[in-house]
């Protein structure tokens, strides 16, 4: 009953016109909780400073849309990740305008695993196609999330060559979580939850609307530890994305190519504005070791206080090894190839926790990654 009451509180929230991201995450802190903020929405409005409507929305909501909301998180493995507690994404608490909640299908773990973003044209070259594919399968091997909009083209390229190769994979929604765009994608996206998760800040039934992708794009970026683009022209939304990760502190990944391609002008751009030139999959993994790091101190906060905190730098030592819980994986891992489930099993540690802690003895060549997804001391 508790559990139902707190989502219908943030449904109640996420529904209101004109009232989300930064804005309500601001007034849920300010109040204390989503409930507090609907007690005073419905008894002393005018302290909110919100418009006839949104107050109307908050005090009235439609309750027949609410029940189908939660008969749509009723489903299986289905979430709502909102600010307040502490399963929500470290890494997406870093940026200015976080979503205050995301509806999640599929593995809520993955998004707190090590991300790269990889973003592209719809309409891309075969050679685009390619190094999507194969950017997105080394990648995987190395034991990152790939995560991706779904437009056709380059998105749905890395996402199906993660899924391909047994990597987990992230489609980042701009629509509900229950509406999938274009609809050439609807193969890939039926795939995913099993190897990944869809996400969006929409709530179910929502359609795709212009506004909504530079929006999807802010959490694409904030999600991941980089984001590497493939293939945009000038005009290419992926470079909003590219634009957005910077601003956000995140490493910026462009392929080059032809000078005879318009597909890659927009890569050529970026290169020229700072964005590191990619070759192979070294230069990437190099560029991301300081903030996988991050994402691992922030995960062991999290779940070991046992209380929300947001990304603090932590410095790892310069022995690895001294930490407890690297320590502990260190120990059960062997020169044969294990599976995550089985580390984790071995060490009681989160798939979480092992995920991001694997990928940072890797960076350190300590560990070498094999296919599907199982790791070995190198």
């Amino acid at each position: 009953m508790e559990k139902t009451t707190h989502l219908r509180e943030w449904l109640t929230l996420i529904r209101a016109p004109r009232l989300g991201g930064r804005k309500l995450v601001d007034l849920v802190e300010a109040h204390g909780s989503a409930g507090v903020l609907l007690e005073i929405a419905r008894r002393r409005p005018g302290r909110l400073g919100l418009d006839a409507e949104t107050i109307a929305a908050l005090a009235g909501p439609d309750e027949q849309r609410l029940d189908s909301d939660l008969e749509w998180l009723a489903g299986e493995h289905r979430h709502l990740l909102t600010w307040d507690k502490e399963a929500y994404p470290a890494l997406l608490r870093r940026i200015s305008s976080p979503p205050a909640a995301l509806f999640v299908e599929g593995n809520p773990d993955a998004l707190w695993s090590p991300q790269l973003a990889m973003v592209g044209s719809r309409n891309p070259t075969p050679g685009g196609l390619e190094h999507a594919r194969a950017f997105s399968a080394e990648m995987c091997r190395h034991g990152l999330v790939i995560t991706s909009g779904l437009a056709s083209g380059i998105d749905c390229a890395a996402h199906e060559a993660a899924l391909d190769c047994g990597g987990m994979t992230i489609a980042v929604m701009g629509t509900g979580p229950d509406s999938i765009y274009p609809a050439s994608s609807t193969r890939t996206a039926r795939r995913i939850p099993a190897g990944g998760a869809i996400v969006s800040e929409f709530p179910p039934g929502e359609p795709a609307r212009r506004s909504h992708f530079p929006a999807r794009n802010r959490i694409i970026a904030g999600l991941s530890l980089g984001v590497l683009v493939v293939e945009a022209g000038l005009n290419s939304g992926s470079l909003i994305t590219a634009r957005q990760a910077a601003e956000q502190g995140k490493e910026v990944f462009a392929l080059p190519g032809s000078l005879h391609n318009p597909m890659v002008k927009g890569c050529h751009r970026l290169i020229k504005e700072g964005a590191r030139l990619v070759e192979s999959s070294a230069d990437i993994l190099e560029a991301l070791s300081p903030l996988a790091g991050e994402l691992a101190g922030a995960l062991r906060s999290a779940l070991e206080a046992g209380e929300e905190t947001e990304l603090s730098s932590p410095r790892l030592q310069d022995d690895i090894l001294e930490d407890p819980d690297y320590a502990l994986l260190w120990a059960v891992l062997s020169h044969d190839p294990s599976p995550i489930d089985h580390l984790v099993a071995k060490s009681g540690l989160s798939v979480r926790v092992v995920s991001s802690m694997l990928l940072m003895l890797e960076l350190k060549g300590m560990v070498t990654a094999g296919a599907g997804s199982t790791y070995c001391k190198a």
